[in-house]
Parts: structure tokens; C-alpha cells; sequence
């Protein structure tokens, strides 16, 4: 039973602007009933999954681990809640990922330790601690309160609330923690290897309160004023949703760009007061796996280059397959005219495929038209 510390704390929660996801396996399930029965939760918590079966298990994780309940299994259950977390939550909030696997007492007595393994990451910080219960001190109920309690004071810490309680935990059963504090570099190596999906660099100025996005795709190198008034056209005719800049690390056809040029080109975001993303993902299908529900604003040129089966090994079907993928993820393309082959095209100018239509929605030349690109800004420029 909740008493009123434990609710004070869990209202502080809720009330900060952390989102989480949590993926709990083999234990504190009574910290799930706490935090959704305090009103606020849903400002705290995105997703919760209990991949209890073993198949569920390996499902999440992609691969059968060497060890379902251990502190590898926590780390490695907290970053991908955390990846989750990122494609989840509002443009620019604090987000957090909980992993949690526990041995806990049974209906069959157990060979080995009682114990339960807690990870969380946040953009700056993964931490993983183990705590080995004493084997017959208390009931499974009891060790779920205990692994419970444990677990909403991680999240309590890493939504920077001050806990107002401890664990129900005896002086032999003292945890084992590490902690692995990241800094701007490492997050961008992180991302640029793989390891997280994104990082949001959010504008100076408020973010709409929505988690839907629309979003300019490019190399931004440099920013000029045809971008800034290009998402500020797209926005207004989408009329709900919070515009960012997307920049990919990751480059198809060149080397990923380095941290310092990353942090290069964010500078220019941050100069003039805008959003921007920064992802591992050059490709719009899989922009569109990590943004689900976005509107991407892209030149009549790179819609060209979508519907052309050249792209797909001239495979027609493929091309279909892949953006009926898009469509399915809620997302859409809003069209800008540009110089197609030396003639500015828009939507209009295309045979769009019968089932893509709706995919695609054109931005008239007479609301937005600037010829001027990054590539003619570099030449003029001598760069």
C-alpha cells in the first residue's frame, strides 16, 4: 500500500518534465501500479512493456542474452527504453530509460541468489546497480515492494527529485552501483555509432506542446534564409506541430561528419533560435521510423528521387513497398518547387503513383519559391 511520503514523491515526478519508458522483467511490478495511480502520470510515463516470457525477452533485446536477469541485461534494456523514449516524447524534453530484471522468489525455491539489477539512462548519465536480497528473509510479494521502491527512487534521482524514502533494504543487502557520466562528445559518438538514435538540440524559445514534428531534412552547410522560411511556410500550412531542423550524421554516399563539424553546424541553429535533430538515419524511410506521425518538408528534386525505382535496385515494387512503409507510420511529405535539371518543378509536375498521393502534399510556388541552395552558397563563397 502507497503511503503519503511515497505519493508526495511520485507527484514530484510527475510533475517534473522527464518522460520515461520503463521495460521491467521478473520484479518491481507494484512500482507500475504506483506511479499510474497518481494523477500526472501521463506527463511522466510514455511506455511501460513487462517482457516477462523469455521469447518476449529476446524479442526486445534482438538476441538471446547471456543472462536474462543481470546488470548487462539492465544496462542494455535501459538504453533501448531510452531510444524509445527519444522517438516518443515531445521535441526537446528530458527523457529517460528504465531497465529492470530481477530474480525474485518463486513458487519453486531457486538455486541461486535472490537478487534484481536496475539501469537507467538519461542524455548524460547511465547508471546500473545490483542488489542480492537475502534468500528467505521475505516473501515474493515482499521482494517485488522492495524492488519497487528501489526502482521508483532510480527514477525519483534521475528526474532530479530528491527521494523522501529508502528502500526496505538490510545493511547486508547494500547495492552494488556504477555510474558512467557522458558528456556533448560522447553523446555524439554514441549516436554517430549507433548506440542512441538521436539527439535534440531544442530553440531557445518554447516548444509547442505536441509530439507531432515537421521537419526540414538537410546537410544545413551553411544555413541560409531559404530554410528558415521554408519550415516557417511548411508549419503554417500544417497548423499544429513543432518545426525542427533534422541534420543526419550519417551521410549514404560520404564519411559520417566528425563531432566537431556536428557541433559546427548546431551552432548555427543555435544562433539564429531554432530546433534541430541530429540523427544516424540518411535515409527518409528510416527518418520516418524514428519520427512517426512527422510531416517532412523536402524540394520537388529529392521527391523525384523517392518515387525513382533507380533507388531501389529498378525495382518498382520495392519503391512502393518502402513508402507505403512511410505512409503507414502517419508521415508525410510536404513538396517545395526547385530547380529539376535547370527547370523549377513542383508537385504538380510529377506522375505521383496512384497510391502515394496522399503521401505527398504541395507547397504552391507562389507561398514559397527560393532557388538558392547550400551547394551555390558554398561556390559564391569559394568554399
Amino acid at each position: 500500500m502507497m503511503d503519503g511520503s511515497m505519493r508526495t514523491l511520485i507527484e514530484a515526478i510527475h510533475s517534473s518534465p522527464t518522460q520515461a519508458v520503463l521495460y521491467l522483467a521478473g520484479g518491481a511490478s507494484q512500482a507500475l501500479g504506483w506511479l499510474m495511480s497518481v494523477p500526472g502520470a501521463s506527463n511522466t510515463v510514455l511506455e511501460a512493456v513487462v517482457p516477462y516470457s523469455r521469447m518476449s525477452s529476446i524479442q526486445l533485446l534482438g538476441k538471446v542474452p547471456a543472462q536474462f536477469a543481470s546488470a548487462q541485461t539492465a544496462e542494455e534494456m535501459a538504453v533501448l527504453a531510452y531510444n524509445k523514449a527519444l522517438k516518443l516524447s515531445k521535441p526537446g524534453s528530458p527523457v529517460l530509460g528504465v531497465g529492470f530484471t530481477g530474480s525474485l522468489a518463486s513458487a519453486h525455491p531457486k538455486l541461486g541468489d535472490h537478487r534484481f539489477y536496475l539501469s537507467t539512462r538519461t542524455a548524460n548519465q547511465l547508471w546500473v546497480s545490483t542488489v542480492k536480497l537475502t534468500k528467505g528473509l521475505r516473501s515474493r510479494e515482499q521482494e517485488d515492494t522492495v524492488s519497487s521502491q528501489f526502482l521508483l527512487k532510480a527514477i525519483a534521482r534521475a528526474c532530479k527529485v530528491q527521494p523522501s524514502f529508502n528502500p526496505e533494504l538490510s545493511e547486508s543487502e547494500a547495492p552494488d552501483e556504477h555510474e558512467t557520466k557522458f558528456g556533448e562528445d560522447q553523446e555524439l559518438e554514441q549516436l554517430i555509432s549507433g548506440q542512441i538514435c538521436f539527439k535534440v538540440y531544442p530553440s531557445s524559445t518554447d516548444i509547442p506542446n505536441t509530439e507531432r514534428k515537421i521537419i526540414l531534412s538537410g546537410s544545413f552547410n551553411p544555413l541560409h534564409d531559404g530554410h528558415l522560411k521554408l519550415l516557417e511556410v511548411a508549419t503554417s500550412i500544417c497548423g499544429d506541430g513543432c518545426p525542427c531542423f533534422e541534420l543526419s550524421a550519417i551521410n549514404a554516399d560520404k564519411p559520417p561528419l566528425t563531432v566537431s563539424q556536428i557541433k559546427e553546424r548546431v551552432k548555427q541553429f543555435e544562433e539564429v533560435g531554432k530546433t534541430v535533430i541530429i540523427s544516424n538515419q540518411p535515409y527518409f524511410y528510416k527518418k520516418a521510423e524514428l519520427f512517426p506521425g512527422s510531416a517532412f518538408v523536402i524540394g520537388a528534386d529529392t521527391a523525384v528521387r523517392l518515387i525513382n525505382p533507380k533507388y531501389y535496385g529498378n525495382d518498382y515494387a520495392k519503391m512502393l513497398d518502402t513508402l507505403l512503409g512511410c505512409k503507414s507510420t502517419g508521415c508525410v511529405f510536404l513538396v517545395a518547387g526547385r530547380n529539376v535539371d535547370g527547370v523549377f518543378k513542383v508537385l504538380e509536375d510529377f506522375d505521383m503513383p496512384e497510391e502515394l498521393k496522399d503521401l505527398f502534399i504541395s507547397i504552391p510556388a507562389e507561398t514559397f519559391r527560393m532557388d538558392i541552395s547550400s551547394t551555390e552558397i558554398r561556390k559564391s563563397l569559394g568554399i
